[in-house]
């Protein structure tokens, strides 16, 4: 009876143990970037920096994991905004030639779904500061102060292109954008403010800073050690806060 008593007590024991490991992946697993976004940081790094060779290599990976031809598209349009027309067109250019050389060999990737049709009929500068606020959590009713107010022009270009025009589509969400644009920001460098901005914004969207952290080392992994340390230092200083 004894010996009864003591394998069931033992059996209790790793039962518990098997169950809080289990837990504990599954807390580990959801707190980690997928796969998917994984891809969409390095490919969207990789454009803005121009290495098309690591690029090619990373748009095979994007696809291999789930990502839509749709999806990739967007994000290397979305880069453009960051890193200019040229960047933006030659990896998308790169991405064609990534597609034409899977089908050749029998790939059929998944296309995906088209950006909806925009039924807002409201002015794009108010839809863009709308939009702008939900990302940042802060009315955009303020006065015009430093850039916005120096160059008036430019705050016009964000709010009805950016922020209306781009952010509004709905083939990425928030967060995805928010990772293609801090991928962007912290390949081309030189842009803390920028990139404090929307690590902010990427804790408003419901990125962890767990998955920011992890985000650094993807920065490291993909486009260099240099860089990944700027980041880093950014990112310690919007959690520090």
């Amino acid at each position: 009876m004894k010996k009864i008593k003591i394998r069931q007590i033992i059996t209790g024991v790793l039962l518990i143990i098997f169950s809080n490991t289990i837990q504990a992946q599954h807390l580990n697993n959801d707190s980690a970037l997928s796969p998917e976004q994984q891809s969409i940081i390095a490919i969207s790094a990789l454009t803005a920096k121009g290495d098309l060779p690591a690029l090619k290599t990373e748009l095979n990976v994007g696809l291999d994991v789930g990502l839509t031809i749709n999806q990739i598209k967007e994000a290397i349009v979305h880069t453009y905004a960051y890193c200019g027309f040229p960047r933006s067109i030659r990896g998308l250019q790169t991405f064609m030639e990534v597609l034409d050389e899977r089908k050749a060999k029998g790939i059929n990737d998944i296309v995906g779904v088209e950006a909806s049709q925009i039924t807002d009929d409201r002015d794009k500068f108010e839809r863009g500061k709308e939009i702008l606020g939900k990302l940042t959590g802060v009315p955009q009713d303020g006065l015009k102060a430093g850039y916005a107010e120096f160059a008036p022009i430019i705050e016009v270009f964000l709010k009805e292109h950016l922020f209306a025009d781009i952010f509004e589509r709905d083939v990425l969400s928030y967060a995805e954008r928010e990772l293609v644009t801090i991928s962007v920001i912290s390949a081309i460098g030189n842009a803390e403010s920028m990139l404090r901005s929307h690590l902010k914004i990427c804790l408003n969207v419901d990125l962890t800073p767990d998955q920011l952290h992890q985000f650094i080392g993807i920065i490291k992994k993909t486009i260099g050690e240099e860089e990944a340390k700027a980041a880093e230092q950014v990112l310690n200083d919007v959690l520090s806060a």
